[in-house]
């Protein structure tokens, strides 16, 4: 984890009792192979018959799950994509149980998903993870897990009191779109995260991948974003591939590809609301977004210029120009390649099928990966391993966001 920046591997479970509808969060430690932790990790009590799913995130481009026995993966319903095709950076374990149970609390009106609110600075809606004014190439990616790295290349769980005990260590983070919204963009529009007590965190209220989900299933109101087939994490060979994007959508609670989602979602179509939604939410509140820190100081200067690049690139890793479409974004670089100054065209544009799109490799009509029983998982993180790999992105954005 030394080279966190470029390598590191972070892990969030989100836990359900089934029987009270509550929930709660825990990071898991990840350690370098051969290092020992800095302080020895927070063990949790979790409650009877609870229900546990694990996001895995990484800021580098592929990352490879190794069980540690040779079932450990299949026992805990681990997803890393398909064989010879995995997702890169992100994978995750239990989340189709996970969603169908907290569903199902859901809807007996036992476990209440707060709204997300206005944003008192703009008057519209909070963003959520599926909200097209703050989505981008790899929409749902990445974990909101935070750990220390002390000065001997040791890490520890984020807490207060490893924040006292080890004084000057770094604090670690993983580049996400939930990073992104939780601690930049919801700050700087007055917004709340949905939060849940962390067991790692002595009960203090904190983020995970899976409440932005929720979230974002109960409160986006259309068009919603759901993870498109020209992600290049759901990508075969540069392919589209249903089966590999219904998996994907599936691990993080989204619905899978149908026709009445295609009509926002299909590669075509989220281009096409990506590019015209999120220039006017940028151009609207660029001085509001300005006064926003930015998540990553190589790709924007403030909240502002980061976002502003971030959709720049998002059109060329998603191809958008195959469907007639034009780049919104013209941005100022300085001397060291760092946006300073962002312009946004706003005239709204009509996307159009064209010639050059990858073909799908199985029919839009493939479904969700069946629904195992709910299982308890273990606390105990599944080994990750680095593997080099392709690129994950035609052009690199540092955040992962």
């Amino acid at each position: 984890m030394a080279n966190a920046a470029n390598l590191g591997a972070f892990v969030q479970a989100t836990v359900l009792d089934p029987a009270a509808g509550t929930l709660a969060v825990y990071e898991p430690l990840v350690i370098t192979q051969g290092t020992t932790p800095a302080a020895a990790p927070v063990v949790p009590t979790l409650p009877a018959n609870a229900i546990v799913t694990i996001d895995i995130g990484f800021n580098g481009t592929n990352l490879t799950l190794m069980g540690a026995t040779p079932t450990a993966l299949q026992q805990g319903f681990c997803d890393n994509g398909l064989p010879g095709s995995i997702f890169g950076q992100v994978s995750f374990c239990n989340g189709v149980a996970f969603f169908a149970a907290a569903n199902k609390d859901i809807a007996a009106g036992m476990l209440v998903v707060p709204a997300t609110g206005t944003s008192p600075k703009t008057g519209q809606a909070c963003p959520t993870t599926r909200s097209f004014t703050m989505t981008d190439q790899d929409q749902s990616d990445n974990v909101t897990s935070k750990y220390l790295l002390n000065g001997n290349g040791q890490t520890a769980q984020f807490n207060t009191a490893n924040v006292g005990a080890l004084a000057g260590a770094q604090t670690l983070v993983n580049g996400s779109d939930n990073a992104l919204i939780s601690f930049f963009l919801d700050p700087t529009l007055g917004c709340t995260p949905f939060m849940a007590p962390d067991l790692s965190q002595n009960g203090m209220l904190s983020t995970s991948q899976t409440l932005d989900e929720m979230s974002a299933a109960k409160n986006q109101v259309a068009p919603i974003a759901l993870v498109p087939e020209n992600d290049e994490m759901t990508l075969v060979n540069g392919a589209f591939s249903a089966t590999k994007t219904n998996q994907y959508r599936a691990d993080i609670g989204q619905d899978p590809i149908s026709a009445a989602n295609d009509a926002a979602d299909s590669p075509m179509n989220y281009c096409g609301n990506l590019m015209n939604i999120q220039s006017v939410f940028l151009n609207t509140n660029q001085a509001l977004l300005a006064t926003g820190g930015t998540p990553v100081a190589a790709v924007g200067n403030n909240l502002f210029t980061f976002l502003a690049n971030r959709l720049l690139m998002s059109f060329t890793n998603l191809n958008c120009q195959n469907f007639g479409l034009k780049n919104p974004v013209t941005v100022t670089l300085d001397g060291n390649g760092v946006a300073i100054a962002a312009t946004l065209n706003v005239t709204q544009q009509t996307p159009t099928a064209t010639t050059g799109t990858p073909a799908p490799t199985t029919a839009p009509t493939t479904a969700a990966p069946t629904t195992p029983p709910p299982t308890v998982v273990p606390t105990t993180a599944p080994v990750v391993r680095h593997r080099i790999g392709r690129r994950h992105h035609l052009l690199m954005n540092p955040s992962g966001a």
